[in-house]
Formats: structure tokens, sequence, C-alpha cells
């Protein structure tokens, strides 16, 4: 009764989903771009593109989860900060100017 409680943790439940070594949501977005392809054009052209586009994809997508298995995620949440958080604080601070860009 001296020896604690040990309960296993399954590498299945902590690890994230991956299909053929890529993003499995960002896999499957792929293959599904890459069969439109094929079926909008119905020819052998067509084919070639929608093959191509599904390598290129494939090999972007298993580099990009080599590196980091969440990196879609982590890129989401980036986009949302900001570039600047002024140095402001209290209950009289006036609000961070907002920036608008010009293409």
């Amino acid at each position: 009764m001296d020896e604690p409680r040990r309960i296993p943790i399954h590498r299945s439940l902590n690890q994230p989903h991956m299909l053929i070594g890529g993003e499995r949501t960002l896999v499957q977005f792929s293959g599904l771009i890459a069969v439109l392809i094929v079926i909008s054009g119905m020819s052998l052209f067509a084919l070639v593109c929608g093959v191509g586009f599904w390598i290129v994809c494939m090999w972007a997508l298993v580099r990009m989860g080599k590196a980091d298995p969440q990196m879609s995620d982590v890129y989401r949440r980036h986009i949302q900060y900001k570039d600047y958080y002024p140095a402001r604080t209290g209950s009289q601070a006036l609000p961070a100017p907002v920036r608008t860009w010009k293409a």
C-alpha cells in the first residue's frame, strides 16, 4: 500500500491526428481539391494537374508534420496577435490606435 497508484497514459490519446504524415484536415482538404480538379476537367491535362497538385501538397504537408504536427493551429493563433502592444495600463489609458493596411 506504500506504492503510489499507476495510471497508464496511452500514446494514441496524446498524439496529434496525422494522416499519411501530414495534418489530418489539411491532407483531406488537399485531396478534395485534387479530386475536384480532376473531375472538373475530365481530361488528361486535368488528371495531370490534379495528381501534381496532390504530390506537391503532400510533400509540403509531410514536411510541416515533421516540423510541428500542429503548425496550422499555431499559425491561425499567430495571425490573431497584434503587431504592437503599447505599454499603457490603468483606467485612463487611451485605446491602441487601429492600423489599416493598404495594398
